[in-house]
């Protein structure tokens, strides 16, 4: 049983550990919805619109909300945006340190128990 534990770890399951780096920093990206906010970086924050009315005054009130509203919605998608990404990345290199320390985690064990020893 041993060996079986140490064929599939040195063999697919260090191979499905290496699969999973991609679709799980997908999945990541996916669950920020970067691309959306991406595409919408300038729309206004919740569909808040102004519409104008007939006077001059009132177009330019409405193009102010607007204008204001965008740059909300600017703001607060760039905020969540630089999260995103940041996340993103520390999930890929997570996962890049993952595969690296894969094949040295059965040696930890020995290592482990010599260390309680030691001490």
């Amino acid at each position: 049983m041993f060996i079986s534990l140490l064929v599939w770890w040195y063999g697919h399951g260090w191979q499905q550990v290496m699969q999973s780096i991609m679709p799980r920093t997908r999945n990541v990206a996916a669950n920020f919805s970067i691309l959306q906010l991406i595409r919408t970086l300038f729309a206004p924050w919740k569909r808040i619109i102004t519409f104008p009315g007939r006077s001059l005054e009132e177009h330019l009130r409405a193009a102010a909300d607007n204008a204001f509203g965008r740059a909300v919605g600017f703001v607060v998608r760039i905020f969540v945006l630089a999260a995103g990404l940041i996340v993103v990345l520390a999930v890929f290199l997570f996962s890049i340190i993952e595969v690296v320390i894969w094949p040295l985690l059965p040696l930890a064990i020995p290592g482990f128990v010599i260390a309680g020893f030691m001490l």
